[in-house]
């Protein structure tokens, strides 16, 4: 069966996946949500492959799976400890000002606005994003994103707080930034991390679908 997710790179440790926008990482909680990167991979590839970290559903991008209880672990650890290394590239409306930057702001759900989240100074956790400008055109301008935090909406609500919200994203953006795209404009473009089995560096590639 095709489950519609590209293999990149897979052994008997893990699994790596370039997940498509619009697909849920895990099964929801309701039926109509069940469908997912994990599900699929589970039921159609590999029996044992195991989550060990997300993606936004309208991102898509890089995603590695373990394949067993250690690797699992392992790779589990390495996200938790900051040890991986992600590079994220996104089509941001307008222009910012400067050619690069670093945003320190804390975020915590909205559960006022579910399922947003949002700058607090008081309740948020601590988050850290570096950014860096790729291009710039008339009414966006293309960044790459390197999040050291890995905060649920970091990328999207941190560049909101510059003022310039993603192209076509339906919960931050409105107006022309939501109708400049027809999807979310946010891609996990590499991944780095240390095999579970060998300990070598690994780095994982997606191109950049937009």
């Amino acid at each position: 069966m095709d489950t519609g997710i590209s293999i990149v790179y897979q052994d008997e440790y893990l699994l790596v996946v370039d997940k498509p926008a619009g697909l849920l990482s895990v099964p929801g909680r309701l039926p109509e949500n069940f469908d997912s990167v994990a599900l699929r991979l589970k039921n159609h590839v590999h029996a044992q492959a195991r989550i060990v970290h997300r993606l936004d559903c309208d991102t898509s991008g890089i995603m590695v799976l373990a394949l067993d209880a250690d690797s699992h672990r392992e790779l589990s650890r390495q996200f938790h400890d900051r040890e991986v290394a992600k590079i994220y590239e996104a089509l941001v409306f307008g222009a910012p000002q400067a050619n690069e930057g670093e945003i320190n702001l804390p975020l915590r759900y909205d559960a006022d606005r579910k399922p947003r989240h949002c700058v607090d100074h008081v309740q948020g956790k601590p988050a850290q994003t570096f950014w860096k400008v790729l291009d710039r055109a008339p009414l966006f301008t293309r960044v790459e994103l390197r999040p050291y935090t890995g905060r649920s909406h970091q990328l999207r609500v941190h560049m909101l707080s510059l003022g310039h919200p993603m192209l076509g994203d339906s919960l931050y953006a409105d107006g022309l930034a939501l109708a400049a795209a027809a999807r979310l404009c946010l891609h996990a473009r590499e991944l780095q991390i240390t095999h579970p089995g060998s300990g070598q560096s690994m780095t994982f590639f997606s191109p950049t679908p937009f």
